[in-house]
């Protein structure tokens, strides 16, 4: 008899780490997957405000006896545009280019329609994802204007509305991620209580024998430690698993940042050790302070 009673509580102590620790792998695997989507968010956020450039042109009106001087003063343009702190990349576009690129866009291969370049020479600007909100674009837009030899500077006034909604976007996976992780925590915390609760009456026995707070404390943490890197581990293996499956079939067109992803990797293992190291010092510290007789009511 004796046996079976000993046999059913291992039992039972077994299936109740097990929950602990697919409670604990679900939730970091969800919390996971909202960091993921949040870096690759940016980083794509980030990709299409490169892909919206900013236009800067010269000065089409001048003597062709001094196509070499205008040449190098254009040049040196180029050069202190690229110098500026919101550049990220300029790439410059010759008359001929401009010409070029004109006629293949109007699908004209001859001289027919153009007889000569009558397009201005200009740069091709993308800034830097950081500056490309309404108010640091004015700045960067102001700054190009200043370059000698640069006498206008285009902006698509579109691309100031693609700015905005791609923040918004982000600052709303930003809040939707901050909320998540404060439910991963209540719901960690709630597994681990029901864990300590059941074994509330074991702990105020070894409290009722002389032990005192830190020697009841020292095994529980011990074994939250474990359940929560277990669950951890367990989390992150299916999250890359099926990050795996998505990266393998659909292509992305930024480079991935192996940094980001290991630092989401610690963040999900601490985040799991520690809320079940202290949701479990919490909820055992409560049945130490509370008298024998409340342990049938709580």
């Amino acid at each position: 008899m004796a046996n079976t009673a000993e046999d059913f509580n291992k039992k039972r102590l077994r299936s109740s780490n097990i929950t602990v620790v697919i409670s604990i792998s679900l939730v970091l695997f969800l919390v996971g997957l909202i960091g993921l989507i949040l870096i690759n968010a940016q980083k794509y956020s980030d990709y299409l405000k490169e892909q919206l450039v900013v236009n800067a042109y010269f000065d089409d009106n001048y003597d062709p006896k001094d196509s070499a001087k205008v040449s190098k003063i254009e040049l040196e343009a180029v050069q202190s545009i690229e110098k500026l702190a919101p550049v990220k990349k300029a790439t410059y576009i010759s008359r001929e280019r401009a010409t070029l690129e004109a006629k293949k866009s109007l699908g004209v291969d001859g001289q027919s329609l153009f007889e000569q370049n009558i397009f201005p020479s200009s740069v091709e600007i993308s800034l830097k994802p950081e500056y490309n909100d309404s108010t640091k674009i004015n700045t960067a837009l102001k700054q190009i204007t200043s370059i000698p030899g640069i006498v206008d500077v285009k902006n698509d006034s579109d691309s100031q509305k693609i700015y905005n909604v791609l923040n918004r976007i982000l600052k709303w996976i930003l809040a939707f991620s901050v909320l998540f992780l404060i439910l991963a925590i209540v719901l960690i915390n709630n597994s681990i209580r029901l864990k300590i609760y059941s074994k509330r009456f074991i702990i105020k026995t070894m409290q009722l024998v002389g032990a005192n707070r830190i020697f009841i404390l020292k095994p529980f943490i011990k074994e939250a430690f474990v359940l929560g890197l277990i669950g951890a581990l367990v989390g992150l293996l299916a999250l890359f698993g099926v990050w795996y499956y998505f990266t393998t079939t659909i292509q992305t067109p930024f480079l991935q940042d192996n940094k980001q992803y290991l630092q989401l990797i610690a963040l999900v293992l601490v985040v799991g050790v520690l809320i079940t190291i202290i949701s479990t010092i919490v909820a055992t510290w409560r049945f130490l302070r509370t008298n024998i007789d409340d342990l049938y009511y709580n």
